[in-house]
């Protein structure tokens, strides 16, 4: 009789569902009935749409009227409340420079007070391409950390 020595527990890992993560290959071509980008050749991006498109709402613009960010970034500190202006630019002209090229990569929404402000994306990475360049740019503390499994990012960069 053969017995077994010691108990051997396995970790079940919890399946994790994310809403906005496409699940099917779209038809081809597929078009966003809210911001128009195309889903075609495999990925979404700004075509011409064609005549008869498949028409539905893309994964970001279901994320901008559910109101469920993938991105956060707060900035915090002296430094924004002086700088304001041309913090701004940077972030409007990164997001026009992702947006251009990652239709699913969007601002969604900046809320600023005196010294603080928190922007929202539709992607993880322009949240994360707007903090390395503020890092980049004027220095300060960047800190970052990853939500259910690389589907969300939390950043802060703060400078006095």
């Amino acid at each position: 009789m053969n017995q077994k020595q010691g108990r051997q527990d396995k970790l079940i890992q919890e399946e994790r569902n994310d809403t906005y993560q496409e699940r099917q290959k779209w038809p081809e071509p597929t078009a966003c009935s809210g911001c128009g980008a195309v889903f075609l050749e495999g990925r979404w991006a700004w075509w011409e749409s064609a005549d008869k498109a498949h028409i539905i709402v893309c994964p970001a613009c279901q994320r901008i009227k559910d109101g469920i960010p993938a991105g956060y970034l707060e900035i915090k500190g002296a430094f924004f409340g002086t700088h304001r202006k041309e913090l701004n630019n940077l972030i409007h002209n990164l997001e026009a420079q992702e947006k251009g090229e990652h239709p699913m990569e969007r601002l969604m929404a900046i809320t600023t007070e005196e010294d603080h402000a928190l922007i929202t994306t539709t992607g993880i990475h322009l949240a994360r391409r707007i903090g390395e360049a503020l890092k980049n740019a004027y220095q300060g503390d960047l800190d970052f950390t990853y939500g259910d499994g690389e589907k969300s990012i939390r950043m802060t960069w703060s400078r006095d």
